[in-house]
């Protein structure tokens, strides 16, 4: 898990292949606004999951005021890895069972979710994914890798690898191989 906090701090808020460095990393999470939430999210995520009785309780507090903070909700149950790219923040909504690979781009009031309150599996998506804007992810689905999702789009099926998905005017679900 340590290995997995660094790998992503050095991506997400380092955005450089030098040596990882805790120095480096607290100057440019001070220095740079917008890399902040990432230092936060990665830190507090890694006290939550290390379920060490009072510091993962406080971690979990310090993500829903996190959350709270940048106007979305993403669950601390939510796995992420390393490339997390929000390009904006407000409205972002992200599931509990949710598995996220490497280097996703979300925009604004995307929704990864539930199709109904007690709905069992999780949801699926693979490495190099881009979502636009406005989008809802829904149910127990698996998108694959080196996926484009349009903007505005509704997704309820699974997504087979190198394909772009948008929702034209009429409500029908698009995929093309890229």
């Amino acid at each position: 898990m340590y290995s997995h906090l660094k790998k992503c701090l050095q991506k997400e808020v380092l955005k450089s292949n030098r040596a990882f460095s805790w120095m480096r990393v607290i100057h440019r999470a001070w220095k740079c606004p917008d890399r902040r939430f990432y230092f936060w999210f990665r830190l507090w995520g890694y006290f939550f999951k290390a379920k060490k009785g009072f510091i993962s309780r406080y971690a979990k507090k310090k993500l829903i005021k996190l959350n709270r903070e940048y106007a979305i909700d993403i669950s601390p149950l939510a796995t992420i890895a390393e490339g997390l790219d929000i390009r904006h923040f407000p409205g972002l909504v992200i599931r509990p069972d949710c598995e996220i690979g490497k280097n996703i781009v979300l925009r604004q009031s995307i929704t990864i979710g539930q199709k109904t309150r007690g709905d069992k599996g999780k949801t699926v998506i693979g490495d190099n994914v881009n979502v636009g804007a406005n989008s809802s992810i829904i149910g127990d689905i698996t998108i694959g890798s080196n996926v484009t999702i349009g903007a505005m789009s509704f997704v309820n099926k699974n997504i087979p690898d190198n394909h772009t998905v948008y929702t034209r005017k009429e409500m029908e679900l698009i995929s093309k191989e890229a």
